[in-house]
């Protein structure tokens, strides 16, 4: 199924445009921390915080900013170094397992040369999930 999936972002990342990527940032972000173990009642409460903070900065159904008040607020709301040890192992397996995917194989060597834009990007996949949810 990953394999499928990594495939498919592959096509999207070598047709697409800059908003691709930043999509294909965030996803992939949030399927190497598939195994960050964060508990339901705290993503959700720091998910509402970072909300709060977006709706203040205007329209809250804009695009998500990586290095956007919200986003970083997040991060920071639900960081500890075993959980970004999680994300930067799930990182690795998914450089294995898209290693003759070019687009995307660059994409996760992006992310794992910068733990914190990947911390980030996990963290604007949660308040991403959280607005579709809105």
């Amino acid at each position: 199924m990953i394999v499928d999936w990594l495939e498919r972002l592959e096509q999207r990342l070598a047709e697409g445009d800059e908003e691709e990527l930043a999509t294909g940032v965030v996803s992939l972000a949030f399927f190497a921390a598939q195994e960050v173990g964060l508990p339901e009642d705290e993503r959700r409460a720091a998910a509402r915080r970072a909300l709060l903070l977006l709706a203040a900065g205007g329209d809250p159904g804009r695009a998500l900013d990586l290095d956007g008040r919200a986003v970083r607020a997040l991060a920071a709301d639900i960081e500890t170094p075993e959980r970004r040890a999680v994300l930067e192992a799930g990182l690795g397996r998914l450089a294995r397992e898209a290693a003759e995917l070019p687009y995307v194989s660059e994409t996760v060597r992006a992310l794992v040369r910068n733990p914190e834009l990947a911390w980030r990007a996990y963290a604007a996949s949660i308040l991403a999930e959280e607005l579709d949810d809105a």
